[in-house]
This record gives C-alpha cells, structure tokens and sequence, in this order.
C-alpha cells in the first residue's frame, strides 16, 4: 500500500505540475515559467504545510525527486501541451485522484506531528489547494479558492473521514480518507456539484446611491 501510495503521490505532483504548464502555454509563456508554474503548482501546496508545521527542511529538500518530477514535467510540457491540452478530461480526473491523495498525506503528517484534529484537517486541504492558489495568483487567473466548484470541500471531507476512521481502525483509514475524498470530488465533476452561493439583495437605499451615482 504504502509503495501505490508514493507512485500515486509522485504521479499527482506530475498531473498538478500538468496543470501548470497548461496555463502557461494558455499565456504563451516561456519554458522557464513553465518550471515556475509546474514547481508551484507541483510541490507548493506540501511547501506550505511543511513550513506552518515546522518540518525543515521541507518534503523535497529531503526528496528532491519531487522538484525533478516537476521540472521534467515541464520541459516536457513546453512542446508538447498544445497536444495534452486535448486531453483535459484525463486531467481533470487525474487532479481528482491526486488531490484524494495529498489530501490524506497531508493530514497523516498533520497529526503524526502531533497536531490538533482541526489544524490536521486544515493541512490536508491546504496541501491540496495552495499551490494551484499560487499558480493562479501568478498566473493573473481566477483562484480555485473563490469559484463555487466542490473542490477544497472534498479535501476537508477526505480528511475528516481519514481522522476519524483513523481513530477506530488505522489500517483503513488512508483508504477511507482517499475514497472519500475522490468520491465527492468525482461527483462534483459528472454532476457539475456546487455549493450555493450567497443571495445578495439590495436595499432600497442601495439601489437609490447605484442610480444617482452617490457615495456609499
């Protein structure tokens, strides 16, 4: 299991550093951007987590295969994304197995650390979202973080279910935590899942000030 898990973890780093080249191709950017976005993309999300829980040097320091994955990646992306593009699907759904992954991983260093179930929780979503945060943020692009699409809640359920599954049967809980989480996530994506945004109503007031041109 834990050998699936690394293949699976290094083969999620690629598909989030795919991610990131393909926005850099959208912006016809050059091939050091591309390593830019992919690293980012790849390995910031465990960079942060890494850094809020004190574990220095971070995971690729210590792994550098992780940052090799990603700068591979992305020189192999650079000419031939225009080509991967086309495959978008199998990345979407390749996104959904790895976040499920990384979701777990983080939350499993989370508590291994000694960490409180909420800040585990919070370091499995984190390690999930941040670098696609990060690339976005780069890249001029609307954040993950503010669309309406299931995504970070998929993460949250993954982890949760991870902790408590944990809490009874540990040899089941890495499985619960990533089946959930994928789980979610993979219906989000057929069903086109979202979470109800807020209904803003204007007051009469307001709508008076935005008719004449006033201050608020």
């Amino acid at each position: 299991m834990e050998k699936l898990l690394l293949f699976i973890d290094y083969a999620g780093v690629a598909v989030f550093a795919i991610t990131g080249c393909l926005v850099a191709a959208k912006k016809q950017l050059d091939i050091v951007s591309f390593v830019l976005l992919a690293a980012v993309t790849g390995i910031g999300g465990g960079t942060a987590r890494d850094v809020v829980l004190g574990n220095l040097p971070v995971f690729w320091v210590k792994q550098p295969l992780y940052l090799i994955d990603c700068v591979v990646t992305a020189i192999v992306m650079f000419f031939v994304a225009r080509h991967v593009a086309s495959y978008q699907k199998w990345i979407v759904w390749g996104d959904a197995v790895g976040v499920a992954v990384f979701t777990v991983t983080g939350a499993k260093i989370a508590l291994d650390a000694g960490a409180h179930w909420s800040v585990c929780i919070t370091m499995g979503v984190m390690t999930s979202i941040v670098g696609g945060i990060i690339r976005d943020i780069l890249a001029g692009e609307p954040s993950l973080i503010i669309r309406k699409e299931i995504y970070a809640t998929a993460c949250a359920l993954g982890a949760a279910v991870f902790l408590v599954v944990h809490t009874y049967a540990p040899t089941m809980a890495v499985l619960a935590g990533v089946a959930s989480c994928f789980a979610l996530r993979a219906a989000a994506i057929i069903w086109r899942l979202q979470l109800p945004g807020y209904q803003w109503i204007e007051d009469h007031t307001e709508k008076r000030r935005a008719s004449d041109g006033s201050a608020p």
